[in-house]
């Protein structure tokens, strides 16, 4: 599997893909989640993706189920030093699901050092390659927040730093305060992005969607971060017809981008779903999916992606379509 440089320079290489680990553990069972990562592994993928909070909506878990089944895993197949490992830190509930996300445990110095020993204790490792803040948490100052992440990758409790659903002006300041105290700062960026575009005026709540102003963000700093995407595939919204669109995206634009990806689709004899993939991996800027599954066959037409080439007249028909 092609690689890809993931931050400044400061980074390291990864998959050209990144596993989400999401449901392993809950809705994926072990032998299933088993399957798909050495799946993954035999492809030639690194990059695996998880957070402390997975999946604490489901009933009867805590959270901590997809890092527990990742550790199990790693050890099981003694493969640590092989893979990049990104979890994430500030999104889990920590009270009643029904008053989440005002009980998520958000961004505080304590709460970063103690979870980053819960995660490191999961996985089964000395380290995290990419941690993650998980949700914004405007409650805490800035300078906390950085200044705990950045004692983690000073100790080499972790090797880089991320974000997930921060509004752009919140990642450059975050940036800002980690220059000017001499820390590491942010090289990843993760967040909802995928071909078709979301209704105007639709923010995405604490999911927001990765928007003009984060792309042209992230467009001008290529050099120093890299933009990931999540729910690429929209959950199986594209190809399934018991999966509507969710409303975000179910609107007039949607209706003229999804002629065009599936004319493209039967044009290359590929799959909706890869070339939602491959246009993420060709477009400006370019973003490394995070790619979920629940079954093998659902990574492999993902891993397809890859083998697609998508050349300009192509690429120029897809970013064109819309009302």
């Amino acid at each position: 599997m092609k690689q890809r440089h993931l931050g400044g320079a400061d980074g390291f290489e990864v998959s050209g893909l990144c596993l989400g680990a999401m449901g392993f553990g809950t809705w994926v069972d072990e032998r299933t989640s088993y399957a798909i990562l050495d799946r993954f592994l035999e492809a030639g993928g690194t990059f695996v993706d998880t957070a402390d909070c997975y999946a604490f909506w489901v009933d009867g878990a805590t959270g901590a189920e997809s890092e527990l089944l990742l550790g199990r895993w790693l050890a099981d197949r003694g493969v640590r030093d092989r893979m990049v490992l990104a979890t994430k830190v500030g999104g889990l509930a920590t009270g009643p699901l029904e008053e989440w996300p005002g009980n998520a445990e958000g961004l505080s110095a304590p709460v970063i050092r103690k979870q980053a020993e819960a995660s490191l204790r999961h996985l089964g490792t000395d380290r995290i390659d990419l941690y993650y803040a998980h949700v914004e948490d405007r409650s805490v100052p800035v300078e906390e927040t950085v200044g705990a992440f950045g004692e983690l990758v000073r100790d080499g409790k972790v090797r880089a730093l991320g974000c997930s659903n921060l509004a752009a002006w919140r990642i450059e300041q975050s940036r800002a305060v980690a220059r000017e105290s001499g820390v590491a700062a942010y090289g990843a960026v993760q967040q909802r992005h995928t071909y078709l575009r979301p209704r105007p005026g639709a923010d995405g709540g604490v999911n927001p969607f990765a928007g003009p102003e984060l792309l042209d963000y992230v467009r001008d700093r290529r050099d120093e971060l890299t933009l990931l995407a999540y729910s690429p595939q929209l959950g199986g919204a594209y190809t399934n017809p018991a999966k509507p669109l969710p409303a975000d995206y179910d609107h007039p634009d949607s209706t003229a981008r999804l002629a065009v990806l599936r004319t493209v689709a039967d044009e290359l004899g590929a799959t909706v779903n890869q070339v939602v993939l491959a246009w993420l991996l060709h477009s400006d800027p370019a973003a490394l999916p995070v790619v979920g599954a629940s079954s093998v066959a659902q990574l492999d037409e993902a891993l397809g992606a890859l083998e697609l080439d998508l050349d300009a007249e192509l690429m120029e028909r897809l970013d064109a379509a819309g009302a």
